[in-house]
């Protein structure tokens, strides 16, 4: 819907691809869709979905055979994203390395995006 012509909307490592293929195979998900919200301390906060076929207006991002179906009133947020899966001692999951992000609450699970323009929205 917004894309650009020749770039993906979102970026995976190798090991958010890993995990995102493993998972849609495991449960026979057409893809994982990512979305954002309002809510948290910080105003906004990402949305995690695994989903079974992608709606006309989604974004979709399919690279080493998993797939990300990036909801529409989420793709300007996310454009330059990148989808990373860490593993820790304590906890494991997806972090995104987003460039549009201004600020971010302590724990992690909110966030702020960079002011735009009334020309932007």
């Amino acid at each position: 819907m917004f894309g650009i012509p020749g770039k993906q909307a979102v970026t995976l490592t190798p090991s958010a691809a890993a995990q995102i293929r493993k998972l849609m195979e495991r449960d026979g998900r057409a893809g994982l869709r990512i979305g954002v919200k309002k809510g948290g301390c910080a105003g906004m906060e990402y949305t995690m979905d695994y989903v079974q076929a992608a709606d006309p207006n989604d974004e979709i991002v399919d690279q080493d055979g998993a797939r990300v179906i990036i909801a529409p009133m989420a793709q300007m947020f996310l454009f330059g994203t990148e989808i990373d899966y860490q593993t820790g001692l304590l906890e494991s999951g997806f972090r995104f390395n987003n460039p549009n992000v201004s600020e971010a609450c302590g724990c992690g699970e909110s966030i702020k995006f960079n002011d735009m323009t009334p020309a932007d929205k």
